[in-house]
């Protein structure tokens, strides 16, 4: 029963057109608006830790080692209890990853949309207000279950609402959105840094602007029709088609499948978290799992993060470090609207592969950099030219990134997952995102001080590794319907051995009609 055994007969593994109405692209434009929020917390976390009002209140002995002017520049803001503050989030997004599946199927999309939004705003209120750790870590933790119920609801909104043709395009605006929240962070804490003792809250609370533009716009945008069939409401399903494929396109065709592969689903099984762990399904659980995984161990999220505290370590003055980090930004942004351009004529591999070479020879680079500057002792003067062809070469990563494992990371998980798992599978994608963006953020600091320019082999290493496992074990999804995933599996050199031969499926499927 592997993803496409409920399709129809002649539907299996072909590729279909689909017409980009206008409806669509506002629909998708508003879910993909929840990567407004997990951008701008990532964008805003390391920009409001290098603010010496915030880091005299919070974390006073970190304001005194950046005053000591024989520290060793790689050890700096290696503070457990400060990245306690960024990496506290994901503990939270972890568990409400894992709870979102279930809520999903009671409330739909849309719904644990309007959730996420709700809770991440109370999150925002209490860390804008914040008086002590406590409270701090506190508004952290709201923050993380409202990402992580957003993050489990928008790509696979994306990916069903999407036509065939276009949803690699539709399904980058998430983290065309997530780009465009870090820019917008980093931005902003440019402008709260000069704003005395009190910016760091306003950088803090601007973090409700997106949070309410995402749930405001998710009360106005109907649910997906595979949500909408699984909870019974197929009048509701036919309107949702019509709303996104337009009033003058058959969709009857489109939505039986829907109510066929549905029925077939549930027939299946009704419990998701035990069945994915079936061998038939291992392509799922595996990919669904690694992926994202992959996706924090590029050291990415790491640059995002701690960019202006990476800058200010190699020299650079405060304001420089926030517009170094606000460069980074943009290039990230820019080069997701490459990927969304070139995404669905080129494929998913193509922008995996090139993206993971470019990463892996800048990572290169950056070590020999830092090493030849600041050694291991760290306690060198960087030069200016070198601190500029740092800034070039995190730049060449952030574009790499934005174009490949970026986008990707959100795309393909939500487009192999069978409908009869997917709210499982999603859960388990994003739980993995999170296990590994915590584990990462809590400890990047302490090994930077330990491994100083080392740390970039660790990812470079990382990266060669991930780039291999794309080339032998990641098919090609573009263009193929979600109901047609089957024959990806079917022909792969490793995969077909764990999926059940498609006559089986076939009887299934004709023994439930």
């Amino acid at each position: 029963m592997s993803g496409g055994a409920f399709s129809r007969e002649g539907s299996g593994g072909r590729k279909e057109d689909g017409a980009l109405t206008a409806s669509v692209i506002i629909i998708c434009i508003v879910a993909a608006s929840a990567g407004l929020i997990f951008g701008y917390d990532v964008g805003i976390s390391g920009g409001v830790t290098t603010m010496e009002p915030f880091l005299k209140k919070f974390f006073p002995s970190v304001l005194k080692k950046m005053g000591d002017a024989k520290q060793n520049q790689y050890c700096i803001f290696n503070s457990q209890i400060l990245t306690l503050f960024t990496s506290s989030l994901y503990i939270a997004g972890l568990i409400s990853s894992l709870i979102a599946g279930r809520v999903t199927t009671a409330t739909g999309r849309k719904g644990i949309l309007i959730i996420g939004g709700l809770v991440f705003l109370a999150g925002t209120a209490l860390n804008a207000a914040a008086i002590n750790v406590e409270m701090l870590i506190l508004g952290r933790l709201l923050l993380g279950f409202g990402i992580g119920f957003t993050n489990q609801a928008a790509p696979v909104y994306l990916s069903e609402m999407a036509p065939p043709k276009w949803r690699g395009a539709l399904s980058s605006g998430f983290q065309l959105f997530l780009g465009g929240g870090v820019v917008f962070a980093t931005f902003i804490n440019v402008k709260a840094a000069g704003m005395g003792e009190n910016g760091w809250r306003v950088a803090l609370g601007c973090a409700a602007f997106p949070a309410i533009i995402m749930t405001v716009g998710a009360f106005f945008i109907p649910d997906t029709p595979s949500s909408l069939i699984q909870r019974g409401l197929v009048h509701e399903a036919r309107a949702s088609l019509n709303q996104v494929r337009g009033v003058d396109s058959d969709t009857e065709a489109e939505l039986n499948d829907l109510i066929s592969y549905n029925e077939a689903s549930k027939a299946a099984t009704q419990q998701p978290y035990k069945t994915i762990f079936q061998r038939r399904y291992r392509p799922h659980l595996v990919l669904t799992a690694i992926i994202p995984s992959f996706q924090q161990l590029t050291g990415i999220n790491i640059v995002a993060f701690y960019a202006p505290v990476l800058f200010r370590s190699i020299g650079f003055g405060a304001g420089g470090a926030l517009i170094g980090a606000l460069i980074l930004g943009l290039v990230n942004l820019g080069s997701t609207v490459v990927s969304a351009i070139v995404v669905d004529r080129f494929g998913r591999r193509v922008l995996f592969l090139e993206g993971g070479i470019q990463m892996f020879l800048c990572q290169l680079a950056l070590a020999w950099i830092l090493a030849a500057e600041l050694g291991t002792a760290g306690t060198a003067t960087f030069s200016k030219s070198s601190a500029i062809l740092v800034l070039i070469l995190m730049c060449s990563i952030s574009a790499a990134f934005g174009w490949s494992w970026g986008p990707l990371t959100w795309i393909v998980p939500s487009e192999i997952l069978p409908m009869e798992v997917r709210p499982a599978g999603q859960g388990i994608c994003i739980a993995s995102n999170f296990i590994f963006t915590f584990i990462l953020a809590q400890i990047f600091l302490a090994i930077l001080c330990q491994m100083k320019y080392g740390v970039f082999l660790f990812y470079a290493a990382w990266v060669l590794l991930m780039t291999i496992f794309v080339a032998l074990f990641i098919p090609e999804t573009k263009g193929l319907r979600l109901q047609s995933m089957d024959s990806i599996w079917q022909n792969h050199w490793f995969w077909y051995r764990y999926v059940e031969d498609p006559s089986i499926n076939n009887l299934s499927y004709a023994s439930i009609n």
